[in-house]
């Protein structure tokens, strides 16, 4: 468990003791092709994800209306501080498409199901 650090905010510390409450997956412990659910305020993703932190993802009508490899930096809270290969709920998936410039941030993770249950 997360222990506060003395040089962080209480803002940033509530924030990552917050994501292990609500719980989430880090890249590096799936499966290679494991395929996960990600249910945000806004939309339903799918990504079949790979070892080297690459997905396909689908779900979004204009960005990835059709799979399409992209790479997952992580999740952050709404700001630049990303926790980096892990999709948490609570926080906004952050991900590298190749056809646009900046990262592509979506709105909040409600849920993440993996094969079926919940991650």
């Amino acid at each position: 468990m997360f222990q506060p650090h003395q040089n962080l905010s209480d803002q940033i510390n509530g924030n990552i003791i917050r994501s292990e409450i609500e719980g989430g997956v880090y890249l590096r412990d799936l499966p290679e092709d494991a395929e996960l659910k990600v249910v945000t305020q806004n939309r339903g993703y799918t990504l079949r994800v790979r070892r080297d932190g690459s997905a396909l993802i689908s779900g979004h009508p204009e960005f990835c209306p059709e799979p399409v490899l992209v790479r997952i930096n992580g999740c952050n809270w709404g700001g630049s501080m990303l926790k980096a290969a892990y999709l948490g709920r609570g926080m906004h998936l952050e991900f590298r498409h190749p056809k646009y410039k900046g990262p592509i941030v979506t709105s909040r993770i409600v849920d993440i199901v993996m094969g079926g249950r919940a991650a």
